[in-house]
């Protein structure tokens, strides 16, 4: 069987629902069930295992025999969570005790790692990169590099293990992500509402307003990835997962507006002083080294991945199940 943590968020569900398309039907799924917003994303597999996360440690000790893989997505992803304890717990401690249990019983061990990582991005954003050289922003961030200079720490490894480093994810079933949703779906919100959409003035004399750079990418493409991984086995390591290309929130704003046949209508507010000094002007993922592994898939361009979203998601509230 193959298990996937997370299962109730975003590109936890996402990862269940292409593993059924795919024809796994031998699957378990982990995470907190009881939150209401995101009981929409799982509704559909009604008979598929469900495991609290407060016990899936002892249920994959006693059914270790049974799992092919694991697939580590879920955490805790709220950057703006400043309980260190909380962090630790989650996305340290608990990956470190899921990692143990899988090495001790022959487990492919995948998981989500972060490119919060990589902070303002003065080293690059390279995943050859050691994470003892990387200065997350915020806490979140230094929870997840921790677990990967843990990771590369440890002597005794998986058979196959992959942190993947996600960048600007977007897609359906991220409804429940409130203020942590992509900015395609905030930018499709404020047109919906109000005909138009904010976007922060640039600050910095090298980017002009609108013109800030991001690697954006469609959470179906994150998912080809992952399952490549997982069914391939090729070297382990830590991967960046991106596009490897940089695109400006102008473009994905205006690829909004023409996935809704609509003028473009955009304003530029300020960026608020309080997180004016730590805004990221520009990330692109190096994807070299998952390139070299054989993934020869082409990523969705931002245009097609927008325009699906969009059209055959956000307009019906429809979700990837």
């Amino acid at each position: 069987m193959i298990v996937v943590t997370g299962a109730a968020g975003f590109i936890g569900s996402c990862l269940i629902a292409e593993l059924y398309k795919r024809g796994y039907k031998d699957l378990v799924a982990v995470d907190d069930f009881s939150v209401e917003s995101k009981k929409p994303n799982f509704t559909k597999h009604k008979d598929l295992p469900k495991i609290d996360r407060e016990i899936f440690a002892e249920w994959l000790q006693e059914n270790a025999n049974q799992v092919q893989s694991v697939l580590h997505i879920g955490a805790r992803t709220n950057t703006a969570e400043f309980d260190k304890e909380i962090l630790d717990k989650l996305n340290l401690n608990y990956s470190k005790k899921l990692w143990q249990i899988c090495l001790e019983n022959g487990i492919p061990f995948l998981y989500a790692s972060s490119a919060a990582t990589y902070g303002i991005g003065s080293e690059g954003f390279s995943d050859s990169t050691s994470p003892l050289e990387l200065q997350p922003l915020n806490p979140y961030g230094v929870s997840k590099n921790e677990f990967d200079k843990w990771v590369l720490e440890q002597k005794e490894q998986p058979f196959f293990w992959a942190g993947f480093k996600f960048f600007n994810v977007f897609g359906p079933n991220e409804y429940h992500k409130g203020r942590m949703a992509s900015v395609v779906m905030h930018a499709f919100n404020q047109i919906q509402a109000n005909g138009k959409v904010n976007l922060f003035r640039s600050h910095h004399p090298d980017f002009e307003d609108g013109k800030q750079l991001r690697d954006f990418i469609y959470v179906k493409d994150v998912v080809d990835v992952i399952l490549y991984m997982m069914e391939n086995r090729p070297a382990s390591g830590i991967y960046n997962l991106g596009t490897g290309v940089a695109r400006s929130f102008l473009d994905l704003t205006k690829a909004v507006f023409n996935a809704l046949d609509l003028k473009d209508n955009i304003e530029f507010i300020d960026t608020p002083i309080d997180i004016r000094d730590k805004y990221q002007y520009y990330t692109c993922a190096d994807m070299q080294k998952l390139r070299n592994v054989g993934y020869r898939t082409e990523f969705t361009s931002l245009e097609e991945a927008v325009q699906e979203y969009v059209q055959q998601y956000l307009v019906s509230h429809a979700y990837y199940i």
